[in-house]
């Protein structure tokens, strides 16, 4: 902890708005951008967002809900996941072994949290794009916390067992199943370090993984869905979904049931795709506004 706290002091004497945070998690340092907004810091509410697959708190739609929301008076602190990487900026090379696993980015979210919750924050947003919506839905329905008062999800990630495995096939001309089995004797032998090389995995053709990445990944589990996570989230939650979504087609029939129940609002904006690009992503961030009350 100690660490910890000499990184963000040190940190926190440059920059009045934009600053990078750095935490140590074991041996790896993690790094966050916070945008502090004078009227509303630490008193809140402040944003915590999520990225999606592979990605980083500098993409496009991360740096633009951070600014937007900034503009509005709204603190906010975007995470880059860790992905078992050592201070990790951009996108994650494809060349890169991969060891990192899915429910990683639970724990990173709570060190977050926490360090937050040190600066005297006690009104979150979780926000998660993607996977990374996933991975906050996720959190919010198993690793609650008094400070966290609402739940916001953009494009979030679903999942189903036939559908990944077509899917998979699909794009990569090879069945699943072949690469899954491997994966899981390999851990079932406590192999799990063991790497797999020459394998598809998520977004990278032809790269190396760790068998236990590959269970992590592509096991069967129904909270990879996060419809199936709704119902177990104690706080209001707002899902964002675009009409012209081509990543998660067809989200917005398969959330509307969940969108009936109470504590859910479904908002799917017509034209958007995956990404909310421009003026999408200035309706979201109104509509963001609107939904935490600031």
């Amino acid at each position: 902890m100690k660490n910890i706290l000499v990184i963000v002091v040190l940190l926190w004497a440059g920059s009045v708005q934009a600053e990078e945070i750095k935490l140590q998690q074991g041996e790896l340092t993690l790094n966050a951008n916070l945008e502090k907004a004078s009227r509303n810091w630490p008193a809140g509410p402040v944003v915590l967002l999520t990225h999606g697959t592979l990605a980083h708190n500098g993409m496009e739609i991360i740096a633009t809900l951070q600014q937007l929301l900034l503009e509005n008076g709204v603190s906010s602190l975007a995470l880059t996941l860790g992905l078992g990487l050592d201070d990790r900026h951009g996108m994650y090379d494809c060349k890169t072994p991969h060891r990192h696993q899915h429910t990683d980015a639970l724990d990173e979210i709570g060190l977050w949290l926490a360090w937050l919750k040190q600066q005297g924050v006690e009104n979150m947003v979780l926000l998660g794009h993607s996977r990374g919506g996933n991975q906050t839905a996720w959190f919010a329905a198993e690793r609650d916390d008094p400070v966290i008062k609402k739940v916001v999800l953009i494009a979030p990630q679903t999942w189903d067992k036939d559908k990944d495995a077509a899917d998979y096939e699909k794009k990569y001309a090879k069945p699943l199943a072949p690469l899954l089995a491997q994966a899981n004797d390999l851990v079932a032998k406590k192999q799990g370090d063991t790497m797999l090389e020459n394998i598809d995995f998520i977004y990278c053709s032809d790269t190396s993984a760790s068998a236990s990445a590959v269970v992590s990944y592509y096991n069967p589990e129904p909270r990879f869905d996060s419809i199936y996570l709704l119902p177990k989230i104690a706080k209001p939650v707002l899902v964002f979904v675009g009409s012209e979504d081509k990543v998660n087609q067809g989200l917005a029939d398969r959330m509307a049931p969940a969108a009936e129940k109470d504590g859910v609002e479904l908002v799917v904006m017509d034209g958007a795709d995956h990404y909310f690009r421009d003026l999408y992503a200035e309706d979201l961030v109104d509509q963001t506004i609107e939904f935490i009350g600031n």
